[in-house]
């Protein structure tokens, strides 16, 4: 999951059976970038909307998501904002590159009490390329419910060394 270069919504999807809906917390303007964001982010051509999203499989919250884009580039992708960004990027079946930059541990009391878990949370960073340009930088951040299907992982051991 953190390492595949496939679609996670897809994964997310084979792993529980279940469809995967996404739920719009914001789509909006960025003025400034918070200092948290992924450095790749200011390879981004301003302005810049920031989208925020939970992804659910029969109701139960699998991944928070945020994506950023140029504004222009973001109303030409994303015209159905329920969609899975994987989707919209790749109707009509266009070539996309997506280049892992970072993983890490998130912890976040927000995260806790939406995926009904303690941290740490497995986070990933990434951009995908189209034309030899970055379109959007996207950070993904796990629920431990996909231990699941995956097992169990290192998270709690690794954040306490």
């Amino acid at each position: 999951m953190l390492l595949g270069d496939g679609s996670p919504t897809r994964h997310l999807q084979l792993l529980t059976g279940q469809p995967v809906a996404v739920d719009l917390i914001a789509m909006e303007p960025e003025a400034e970038l918070p200092t948290n964001a992924p450095p790749e982010v200011a390879e981004l051509q301003a302005p810049l909307l920031r989208r925020q999203v939970w992804l659910t499989c029969g109701g139960m919250p699998l991944a928070w998501a945020e994506s950023w884009w140029n504004q222009t580039e973001a109303n030409l992708h994303l015209q159905d904002r329920s969609l899975p960004i994987w989707r919209s990027l790749t109707q009509g079946r266009s070539e996309l590159f997506r280049e892992v930059d970072g993983l890490a541990l998130v912890q976040a009391e927000w995260l806790e009490h939406t995926f009904g878990h303690r941290g740490p949370f497995w986070s990933r960073h990434y951009r995908f390329f189209r034309g030899g340009k970055a379109l959007t930088v996207i950070r993904e951040v796990f629920s431990p419910q996909l231990e699941t299907w995956l097992g169990a992982t290192l998270r709690q051991e690794l954040q306490e060394s």
